[in-house]
């Protein structure tokens, strides 16, 4: 999770958006967008989607990168 934490909030960021306005634009909770950025592993997987969506992306199975 904290490649996609990560991408969210370094493109918040870009987007110049705080983690408030993020939250009302994507229609997410501020505790989620908080959650998702501090790198929680326990989120719902469709409310990360729907963050991701806000940048063009989705979340798709991949191969684990050895950390």
């Amino acid at each position: 999770m904290n490649k996609i934490s990560k991408f969210i909030r370094e493109s918040r960021k870009a987007a110049g958006l705080t983690q408030e306005e993020f939250a009302a634009r994507s229609g997410l909770g501020l505790r989620f967008v908080r959650e998702l950025e501090q790198g929680k592993t326990t989120v719902r997987m469709d409310k990360v989607n729907e963050a991701l969506a806000m940048f063009g992306m989705e979340a798709v199975p991949g191969r684990k990168d050895a950390d």
